[in-house]
């Protein structure tokens, strides 16, 4: 038999999970996009925690020929466990001018502040020469978060890295301060309502602590979930497969991204990919914003 040789299909590098000085990356909108081009993708969503902040930057800075997905990476809770399990959900192409997501996540960055001012005054407390100032600096008007604190800590010569700032003698646990977070189903339903689409981030990331059980994603799917977050640095392979397993069951389609946020993890741009077929089905879906590029 003659065998017939294809042409090679070129097919778009896509990442629909990273990070800004929005939130807590370390590169601005604007850098962040340039890095994108710059490390070969043809698509990359910014998902800042909880706000919209970098999106008009890195609309501005977009290179040509790169499509930009807005989104945001959201702080939720499920509360049919005790104690009630912190997850993420990935929102994206949503209506940021939609009354009542736009007031959701306003309360969601002023409880990000004051949390970050409580967890500032107990290491003050405690003797450590850091300062609000210093920590509100480092988030340059975006949503303060944790990681910023840990730049203050890294800067006084108390720890080197942001995973060494993040363990129990610092901010996992000695001086934690829980946050407030959205219910998950109305989340959910809320980003539905302004035209957006909901994937679930890093839903079996064991590593990161408790995880939710099928039953629950199961409900989240008849609430309008749309996908699953597979491919990321902090699932194992086994756990990869798990969530496409269960995506498949349920009919949500299934993404890769790497979670980039600069220095602050290891992890770079493109290093988990989402397939082109399950973007196509996410930007058909929305009807919120339109895709840029």
């Amino acid at each position: 038999m003659t065998s017939i040789d294809l042409p090679d299909i070129d097919l778009p590098d896509i990442d629909l999970h990273c990070h800004s000085t929005a939130s807590d990356g370390t590169l601005t909108p604007a850098e962040l996009v340039r890095a994108g081009a710059a490390a070969g993708l043809d698509v990359m969503a910014i998902t800042d925690h909880d706000t919209t902040g970098g999106w008009a930057e890195a609309a501005a800075a977009r290179p040509e020929g790169m499509r930009l997905v807005r989104g945001a990476e959201l702080s939720c809770r499920w509360h049919g466990a005790e104690p009630a399990i912190p997850l993420h959900l990935l929102a994206y192409l949503f209506d940021p001018a939609e009354p009542v997501l736009a007031a959701k996540l306003a309360g969601l960055r002023e409880d990000r502040e004051q949390r970050g001012e409580r967890i500032v005054a107990k290491l003050r407390a405690d003797g450590v020469p850091i300062t609000w100032e210093e920590v509100y600096g480092y988030a340059a008007g975006g949503s303060v978060g944790r990681p910023h604190i840990a730049q203050a800590l890294i800067r006084a010569g108390l720890v080197k890295t942001t995973n060494e700032a993040f363990e129990s003698a610092w901010l996992g646990a000695r001086y934690f301060v829980p946050k407030s977070d959205l219910d998950v189903f109305d989340a959910v339903r809320t980003v539905r309502e302004a035209g957006g689409v909901v994937v679930f981030a890093h839903p079996r990331a064991t590593k990161r602590g408790r995880v939710v059980p099928d039953e629950l994603i199961t409900a989240l799917a008849e609430a309008g979930l749309f996908g699953l977050e597979a491919d990321h640095e902090d699932h194992s392979p086994a756990e990869r497969a798990q969530i496409r397993a269960l995506a498949q069951r349920l009919g949500l389609v299934v993404t890769g991204s790497s979670d980039f946020h600069g220095t602050h993890k290891t992890v770079q741009l493109g290093a988990f990919k989402t397939d082109p077929e399950m973007y196509e089905k996410i930007v058909s879906a929305a009807t919120g914003v339109p895709v840029l590029g």
